[in-house]
């Protein structure tokens, strides 16, 4: 299950506080006249991806192959450095600050991470049989959410890669077959986007739902009954309650990114300078 995808907020040498910088740019976003946003603060660096748990700790994956773990105050708090084991990962999934997740399709291998960014456990999927995954979730109750692309079915895994429960083939449910790119355990359901194809639902027990019309964004997440992710210079919001769609245009003055998203109420934009990150207002 994929893009992990959320796809998946990270990045080079240490971080101090004291390369923590304030800009003083008041750069906002707009929708209409209304300011939605306005900057916050720069964590500079030369970054490839970043990620943002429940607490605000950033999880920056450096030029370096290094992970790092930021604090909302720009502290640095730990550090992986065994990140190119397994060749290179495909997504970093933080939903669950006890149990980070980074996963290597090439070896179809998950190593589970925790708080301090210690190895607790590796999973080869291949030793149950599953050889083509691409979407990795952190389950509600802690297990591991994945969709297996080789049978078409969302399966349950323990830390050793048991399969607790599946879903039914998807070839008998919809013609409309996935290629997953995120799967994301939020709002008492389970969600798996393919961007061409739309976002699919689930329950929590893997039977599918429905099909809802969410093309091309990039970063999905899901928070508050709402859909927030990006498509070019929009943010996009898809309420789960009304189905309705709203879209917000990021100013010329945010520039080139290299990835962007939204999580904790706050809009955090990677570019090439480093991680800046906007309050939501």
């Amino acid at each position: 299950m994929k893009k992990i995808v959320v796809y998946i907020f990270a990045y080079s040498l240490f971080i101090p506080c004291a390369l923590l910088a304030q800009s003083k740019d008041s750069s906002i976003l707009t929708a209409g006249m209304e300011p939605i946003a306005k900057f916050s603060k720069l964590i500079p660096g030369e970054f490839i991806s970043a990620e943002v748990d429940i607490l605000g700790n950033m999880y920056l994956l450096t030029t370096s192959n290094q992970l790092q773990k930021i604090s909302p105050a720009g502290e640095k708090l730990s550090i992986f450095n065994d990140v190119k084991k397994y060749g290179n990962p495909s997504l970093i999934n933080v939903r669950n600050p006890l149990k980070v997740i980074v996963y290597y399709p090439q070896f179809a291998t998950i190593v589970t991470l925790n708080q301090a960014l210690s190895v607790i456990n590796s999973i080869n999927l291949r030793n149950q049989n599953i050889f083509n995954v691409h979407a990795v979730a952190t389950a509600y109750d802690n297990t591991l959410w994945i969709f297996d692309e080789q049978d078409f079915k969302i399966k349950k895994i323990n830390d050793q890669g048991k399969v607790l429960l599946e879903s039914n083939d998807m070839r008998m449910m919809t013609s409309n077959l996935p290629t997953a790119t995120q799967l994301i355990d939020a709002a008492n359901q389970l969600f798996l986007y393919d961007p061409i194809k739309g976002l699919y639902r689930f329950d929590y027990y893997g039977a599918y739902v429905s099909l809802l019309p969410i093309k091309g964004w990039k970063n999905i997440i899901v928070e508050n009954n709402r859909i927030y992710g990006f498509v070019s210079n929009s943010i996009l919001v898809y309420r789960l309650d009304t189905m309705q769609e709203q879209a917000y245009p990021l100013p010329a003055s945010i520039g080139s990114y290299l990835s962007i998203k939204i999580a904790n109420g706050q809009l955090y934009v990677l570019t090439k300078r480093g991680l800046e990150i906007y309050q939501l207002l």
